[in-house]
């Protein structure tokens, strides 16, 4: 079978013996052409520094991912169109998705004729005139916003892999995101998009496919990191009549943006790679699980469908082939138990979202009972890059037995949040303090929350533990969808863990008890914590008759050994991480009545300094407890049992009389 993936602004694989024999697009902005030798001839360009074709006009790339449009990216754009037209400067505007620095969007990439691709940070539409000037009209560097060059240059501009936050990164899954187009097949194409997929059904059977995927020691990047191949291998062997492919990228983890961004900025790479899963498989019907919350991720997945249908690489016959394979969008409404297979596997048969009980497993019975297979955005689109540079290659990467790279979602008080994707094996500090940039405002570190939800929160000293499904697991989190939530010495510990329990008992479908009501009672013995002896005459017999940690633990264990689903058996990790590295600040609420970051309003006391205090009323005024008096013109004073800790009255002093401790 000839293949359409030939043409002629990538490297060829084909040998002219053997061309492709369909229409194809040469490049990014070419035309449609056939792959022969005049064609050749025409544009002989090769190499990672010649993916577009030559240009006689600028072109300038801006990131229009959801981070880059809600720092004002559309601004920026119109401000540039303007600028041009003013200028009367002809170039081509490409929009792009998020390369990852969300910290320093929007971000404007640069490429002049015959010169490198550079990019510029924090640009505003205040900057686009000062920028077009230097990099258009000047031809120079606007160096006052340099984030870097995309390649080697002679114009002594710093590449973007000597940048810190991108030094230590391997991007695979991430390869695209911020370069390409991620409206436009033409775009992907050009920077090798579809390769691994032709070379599969050129060259592999299906069956050969799922070998190369086990050798590679690709593991789920869901959560409990299952691996690939070994999915992929039990669906395989069933025998129906009908299979189906799904990708979960209903992401609900708080502080968790992975796969939003690969969606809005290289949606190709997971159609790709759940093509080729199809294929090794044997499923005709694909459905990509996309929760609702991401409008821009799912108008472009939309897109991407309609190209590659267009294109023939979906629906009947793809590339002349025997194979078939569709794909459909299934928007979730917003469940976080849905994120667990089976609860999706319901929603997408229109059913409530609820866990069902295991075996049968997915492989063996899952969507309208056939053979499913179910893997997450980061695994597909790995997949590609699995295929086309071999599983020798992808195994050489990471550790023993984590393979690969992982994408991190930055986030928290962190210098550098955005997009990262690193090595398995790179350790936790060097991702919080090397790529992330460590603590703004010279605050001190205090945990990392890894792992969303299910996952647990992690202090300086095991910073040093290595990114991997095993020793996360062994200090007491898991790796989760890739969220990675950094706190500083504001954060009270006692708080996260009552504000995840909060969101797993509101999130919980309810069906199995354990995690119905045993969630809701750790919520109730975290929720008493800072609150439990207010007004109390005897405070020791309070405390010793109420041993809250003590039962938070037996609560803990109870409900990770009887859940249902994962939502459940996980839900305690906050609360035991937090036991077992903070222990200290949890005796602190208990026997100190005392919240060090000052967070938990019910161990807060609000005072009046009498030498301050001008007696103006207008504290009094503003409070809803009735907690102050005084009298006009003299200090006032606060009652602590009234008060309600609302702290109205900080607000309102124009004297900083009020403190807080």
């Amino acid at each position: 079978m000839k293949s359409y993936m030939e043409h002629c602004c990538a490297e060829c694989w084909h040998s002219p013996e053997n061309p492709c024999d369909l229409f194809i697009r040469c490049c990014t902005d070419g035309p449609l052409c056939h792959h022969n030798e005049a064609c050749k001839d025409k544009y002989k360009h090769f190499g990672e520094q010649l993916r577009y074709r030559e240009h006689n006009v600028p072109l300038i790339f801006i990131g229009m991912g959801t981070c880059g449009l809600a720092a004002g990216a559309k601004k920026v754009e119109e401000a540039i169109k303007a600028e041009l037209e003013k200028l009367n400067i002809t170039a081509k505007i490409e929009a792009t998705g998020c390369i990852g620095y969300c910290a320093k969007e929007v971000i404007v990439d640069i490429k002049l004729p015959g010169q490198p691709r550079i990019s510029y940070c924090e640009i505003t539409p205040k900057l686009v005139s000062k920028l077009i000037e230097k990099t258009i009209v000047e031809k120079s560097v606007f160096t006052e916003k340099l984030l870097g060059a995309h390649e080697k240059n002679e114009m002594s501009v710093s590449t973007l892999k000597e940048v810190p936050f991108f030094k230590h990164q391997l991007k695979i899954v991430l390869e695209n995101c911020g370069i390409i187009n991620p409206t436009s097949i033409d775009s992907y194409i050009a920077h090798g998009g579809f390769k691994a997929f032709d070379k599969v059904l050129r060259l592999m059977t299906p069956y050969e496919v799922i070998k190369e995927v086990l050798a590679s020691g690709l593991r789920g990047r869901g959560g409990a990191g299952f691996p690939t191949g070994k999915k992929w291998e039990l669906a395989y062997k069933q025998k129906a009549d009908q299979k189906y492919l799904i990708c979960n990228a209903d992401e609900g983890d708080p502080g968790a943006f992975m796969d939003r961004s690969v969606l809005e900025s290289d949606p190709f790479r997971l159609v790709e790679g759940m093509m080729i899963a199809a294929y090794a498989i044997g499923a005709s019907k694909g459905y990509i699980y996309c929760r609702a919350e991401y409008p821009l991720a799912i108008e472009r997945l939309q897109n991407t469908i309609e190209q590659c249908r267009a294109n023939g690489l979906l629906g009947e016959n793809i590339l002349k082939s025997n194979f078939v394979f569709d794909l459909k969008i299934k928007k979730g409404a917003g469940a976080f138990v849905c994120g667990e297979e089976t609860a999706l596997i319901g929603s997408i048969e229109g059913k409530r979202g609820m866990p069902r009980p295991r075996p049968p497993f997915p492989t063996d019975a899952g969507l309208f009972g056939k053979p499913t297979v179910i893997n997450n955005v980061e695994t597909f689109s790995n997949i590609a890059a699995v295929l086309g540079k071999g599983a020798q290659w992808f195994s050489s990467i990471g550790t023993e037995k984590s393979k690969g790279t992982k994408v991190f979602a930055l986030s928290g008080k962190i210098a550098n949040s955005g997009l990262v994707e690193v090595p398995m094996g790179v350790k936790l500090g060097d991702i919080a303090f090397e790529i992330g940039g460590g603590i703004p405002d010279n605050k001190k570190f205090k945990a990392v929350q890894i792992g969303g939800p299910s996952g647990g929160c992690l202090p300086y000293s095991v910073m040093n533990t290595l990114v991997d499904y095993e020793s996360l697991k062994d200090v007491g989190a898991m790796m989760g969808s890739g969220g990675f939530v950094v706190m500083d010495e504001d954060t009270c510990i006692v708080d996260v863990a009552r504000y995840f329990l909060t969101f797993i008992q509101s999130e919980s479908c309810g069906k199995c008890v354990p995690c119905r009501e045993g969630t809701k009672r750790m919520l109730e013995i975290i929720e008493r914590i800072p609150k439990s002896y207010k007004g109390t005459a005897n405070k020791l017999e309070q405390l010793q008759r109420f041993k809250g940690i003590v039962h938070l633990q037996r609560l803990s264990d109870v409900i990770k050994d009887t859940s249902l689903c994962g939502l459940g058996q996980s839900a305690p990790n906050p609360v035991l991480s937090g036991l077992r590295y903070f222990r200290d600040e949890y005796e602190e609420h208990l026997y100190e009545r005392k919240c060090t970051a000052g967070v938990c309003k019910e161990l807060l006391t609000y005072t009046i300094n009498n030498t301050l205090c001008t007696g103006c009323g207008v504290c009094i005024r503003k409070c809803a407890a009735d907690a102050i008096i005084g009298e006009k013109g003299e200090a006032h004073y606060i009652l602590d049992e009234k008060c309600i800790r609302c702290g109205m009255c900080i607000e309102s002093c124009r004297f900083d009389a009020i403190t807080v401790n």
